[in-house]
Parts: C-alpha cells; structure tokens; sequence
C-alpha cells in the first residue's frame, strides 16, 4: 500500500526483491484507489495530516475496500517490522469469527493503564488492548465494518485526547473485544525484550526508536542481516553512510576548536551525581583545585546556579545529568557554549553512554 511518493526505482527494487524469493508484489495506491474514504477520514480527524505517523497509518483500515472479494484474509505489517520465522505460520490461525488477530501490548510488558489513555478512561480493558504494528485480518468480516470504524475516526476526532497512535486508537475503540489474542511472538516490541540473549524465531518490532545502539545490539545485526539482503543496500547506500561519518569527523574537530577557545582562559567545573565522581575524575583528569558541585537533592540546581554567577567568566561548567533542565540555566542569564555545556556529549559507550545511530540508519 503507498501513495503518490513511491518512485519507479523503489517499485522496480519491490518487484525484485519479490522475485528473489519466487514471490509476487503488487502495488496499491490508496491515494488513488481510496481517495473519498481517505478524505472522509481526514475531515473527521484534520490532524492526521500532521500526525507522526503520517496520513498513511490510516491506509490499514481500507484494506477491505481495496482487496478483491474473494480474498477472505490478510496479513498486515508495519514498516518496521523484521518476519524472523516463517510467515505461513501466522497466515494458518483461523480467526472464525473474530474480526482481527493481535497482539495485546500487556504481552509485551507494557501498562496500558498508564500508556495508553483509551485504557486510563476505561473505554478498553488493559488485556484487549493490543498493537496494531502486526494484524491478521478477517475481510469476511471486516469488509462490512466501515460504519464502525467511521463512528470510532468520529469519536477520535471529538475527543483528540485520545489520537496519539491515531490507527491504533481507532481499531481498539471498534474491535478490542472482537479479536483474537495471539501469542507474543507474532509481535515483539524489541525495546521491550533488550534482556533477550538470543535471536529467536519470532516477528520483531522495532517500534519506538529501537534501532539505536549501534552494532553490538544483537536485534540491530539482525535488522543489517536482512537489509543487506535487500536492493536498497548498494553503492549509493554506501556512499551516504561514508558521509554521515565524514561530517560527524568533521563536527567533532570543530567541536574541539570551539571548546579550546571557549576554556581560554577558564577553568573547568562539574555538576554531577555523587555516585559518578570517581569515573568522571579518571575519564576528565579532573585536577584537586578544580571545582565539583553534587546533585544531591532538590536544592542542588540553585547551589549550581549560585557557584556559576560566583564564578561567571572565570569557569565553564561541565553539566554530567541526563535529562537537566538548561533552560533554567539560560533563564538565569547564562550562556550556552560560554558559561556551560552539556558533558554527557564528551562521553562513549566506554564511559556507559550508547550511541545513537539513528543519523547512521537514516543515512543508509
């Protein structure tokens, strides 16, 4: 299922990636073929031009519409997702009379109580509320449904409190006591299964940011496994990954250049929990004379800040929180890059702080 931004080179490499495992793709363009349904949705819910998930989550819902009618059952899968077993496995459970097969997000360790406000109001019970990233879908059944999902993207679009996974939302307020509850390897969350030791023969999720930790992850080498695989890895893939890490080399020259003129003439300070002082000295050969400031509690910010107007111009503090509040820094008249920065940045994985290869996956 796409729309209008499919480029023939990406078609082309669908069809033969399809056919490198003697198999068919067929392309359906929902923006054409579904136009007044996609319409209708968005005039009950206007922000889901603008979600996050971009008006294409909701192409899920009119698969009935645009499969032919002697199709009974289908699988549906998000972008994100890697099939590490044998698809014909999923595609053999009988559904009967149940609208959907899914996988409940309290199967994957998640409180929907506190995650997910459809369950907090209790208009779905934490144990039916599933993920829509993995569905197999009775078209039998689903095909005359579509006054029920309209009367769930009208309520969406009334109560926008409840739109943040908008499909999600929409398909557990219509069928979240008319489905199927499958087992969790159908669907899991990976984020949620970091403690796993090995690679298993399940559907992994890569929801919500998973992929960034960089190849020592055993999910992230599994993910690589199959995109390697794939046409899209090619010179050009190659090319722009050599890039990525050119201009990151070139940043982090520039980055010690602008750090030796900002401590002309300065010494340094640091802010940071007691319980990381003996790292921080060995890893910042933080001298005897240099000045250490613990948080410790609530009033530790303002010890900061009156340290920091004590020594304005004379220091530049080492900020070692995660998650610190500079704002209130910038609030007190301090200047970023000047008076402080942000220390964590100068940490590794060495010293316990991943690296995030987002830029990495979005370059290839």
């Amino acid at each position: 299922m796409h729309d209008n931004t499919l480029t023939q080179d990406n078609r082309e490499k669908f069809i033969y990636l399809a056919g490198e495992y003697r198999q068919l793709v067929k392309f359906y363009n929902v923006e054409e073929l579904c136009a007044d349904k996609i319409a209708e949705m968005v005039r009950f819910i206007p922000s889901a031009k603008n979600s996050k998930f971009s008006v294409a989550a909701l192409y899920r819902l009119v698969i009935p519409q645009i499969l032919l009618n002697d199709i009974d059952k289908a699988i549906y899968l998000d972008s994100d997702i890697i099939v590490n077993l044998d698809i014909r496995e999923l595609w053999r459970i009988e559904l009967d009379e149940k609208v959907l097969g899914v996988i409940p997000e309290a199967l994957n360790g998640v409180d929907a109580q506190k995650g997910f406000k459809l369950v907090a109001d209790n208009l779905v019970k934490p144990d039916e509320y599933f993920n829509s990233g993995v569905l197999l879908i009775n078209l039998k059944i689903l095909r005359n449904e579509w006054d029920t999902i309209i009367t769930a993207i009208k309520f969406i679009g009334e109560h926008p409190e409840y739109s943040t996974y908008l499909d999600q939302e929409i398909l557990n307020y219509s069928f979240s006591t008319r489905t199927l509850k499958l087992p969790v390897k159908y669907n899991i969350l990976v984020n949620n299964w970091l403690h796993e030791k090995i690679i298993k023969k399940v559907i992994y999720h890569f929801a919500g940011g998973a992929f960034r930790n960089g190849m020592n992850n055993r999910f992230n080498r599994l993910w690589m496994k199959y995109f390697m695989k794939t046409p899209w890895f090619d010179e050009e893939t190659i090319g722009r990954l050599y890039s990525s890490f050119q201009q990151i080399h070139v940043s982090l020259k520039q980055s010690m250049v602008n750090l030796s003129a900002m401590m002309s003439g300065k010494t340094r300070a640091f802010f940071t929990l007691p319980r990381d002082i003996d790292g921080l000295k060995k890893f910042f050969s933080i001298r005897d004379d240099e000045e250490i400031i613990l948080a410790e509690n609530q009033t530790s910010l303002q010890k900061l800040l009156d340290a920091m107007k004590k020594s304005q111009g004379k220091k530049v503090f080492f900020i070692m929180l995660p998650n610190f509040p500079f704002q209130a820094l910038i609030q007190a008249g301090f200047v970023p890059n000047r008076d402080f920065v942000n220390g964590l940045e100068f940490l590794s994985e060495a010293q316990g702080l991943p690296l995030n290869s987002y830029q990495f996956i979005n370059a290839m």
